[in-house]
């Protein structure tokens, strides 16, 4: 099969992307005190002088004390650290790529490091980790609200230093996440209920004064995922009425883009149809959407964390649900972590040059 579509031009909001290919965010803890470094900015700039159409930074940290678990994740406040990343985006766009941070805040999740804590209490819908699992206090009403207006400020800020998009992480058992989740979030407020419309309003609200934030013309885009860390078998929705009732509520605040995180894209996500996760997502919300999960490789990305390395795999299924129209973008991990020229390499058909995934590349930034 050709792999013509995945080289097709985008546009996306007024944001011209020369193919479909996204670098998915992927943390990388080398930025030492939440600074990133050169190494940081050139770690990226070689992805987009390699045909790598919108880079999607690894995670980074908003204005509360405890958005992020391990000290050497890169923040997005303060003047050092904003400085740092006008230098990241500025040598982005010297490549000719485009660059979007992720804003993250993990809620509550226990710190990566044993011997480092966060500089201030967890943030969480209800003070739960996973659903029975006590970590911390419930969010007071101001904490929700100084939470939102974080995310809004380092929108803001992202379009001030010249980002091309935005986009926020929803996935994954992290905060906007334990909200949606009913195991996590027991709220008997307006950020709680039994419904998801109801645990989404958390969500609604950040992209609301994201859009505020930044007018009407910026791309936000929000990463989201049926699996949490905490339970890969947990579902928010298990009928596509349940997802439309949580995505809907996401793009009518003023989510573009619906970023939908499956462990292995080819998995269908409800019985009776082949669609996955992005292709429901835009079938029943009629927004673009960017798949990611495996793609290019064999493993599984969690089996890494466990020391497993992974092969190149057959481009041919996903180059086929992208033609069909099943999803807009395609998100790339661990094959553009493995290798920064994996994009050319497969435009120019050198597949025998495809590199195996090793677990020792998420220890560096080449």
């Amino acid at each position: 099969m050709t792999i013509e579509p995945l080289f097709a031009p985008f546009t996306f909001k007024g944001l011209a992307l020369p193919n479909r290919l996204v670098m998915a965010p992927m943390t990388r803890s080398q930025s030492p005190g939440g600074v990133p470094t050169r190494d940081v900015a050139d770690y990226y700039a070689r992805r987009a002088a390699a045909q790598i159409g919108l880079i999607v930074t690894e995670g980074t940290g908003v204005a509360r004390p405890a958005s992020l678990n391990d000290p050497n994740i890169p923040r997005f406040h303060g003047e050092s650290e904003l400085a740092a990343w006008k230098t990241v985006s500025d040598g982005v766009h010297a490549a000719g790529g485009f660059i979007a941070p992720q804003l993250w805040h993990v809620g509550a999740v226990r710190s990566r490091d044993p011997n480092w804590s966060p500089p201030g209490d967890y943030d969480s819908p209800s003070g739960l980790s996973s659903p029975g699992h006590k970590f911390g206090e419930p969010m007071t009403d101001a904490e929700v609200a100084d939470a939102i207006a974080a995310f809004a400020t380092a929108a803001g800020d992202a379009q001030r230093l010249g980002f091309d998009a935005v986009e926020l992480h929803g996935a994954h058992g992290y905060l906007i996440d334990q909200f949606f989740w009913e195991g996590t979030n027991q709220r008997d407020d307006t950020f709680g209920g039994a419904k998801i419309p109801e645990r989404a309003r958390f969500a609604a609200e950040i992209i609301k004064a994201v859009r505020a934030a930044t007018g009407p013309h910026f791309p936000i885009i929000i990463r989201l995922s049926q699996w949490k860390q905490q339970d890969f078998t947990a579902r928010l929705a298990q009928t596509p009425d349940e997802m439309t009732a949580w995505l809907r509520p996401l793009v009518d605040a003023g989510a573009d883009m619906l970023h939908c995180s499956q462990r292995r894209f080819w998995e269908p996500e409800f019985d009776g149809s082949d669609l996955n996760f992005a292709g429901w997502a835009k079938k029943l919300t009629g927004v673009p959407t960017i798949t990611v999960g495996s793609v290019g490789l064999t493993g599984d990305f969690i089996n890494a964390y466990g020391g497993e390395s992974s092969k190149p795999a057959s481009l041919d299924e996903l180059v086929r649900r992208l033609d069909r129209g099943d999803f807009d973008l395609v998100a790339v991990g661990r094959a553009v972590l493995q290798d920064p020229n994996w994009a050319v390499k497969v435009r120019q058909g050198r597949q025998d040059e495809l590199m195996d995934f090793s677990p020792k590349a998420m220890a560096t930034l080449y």
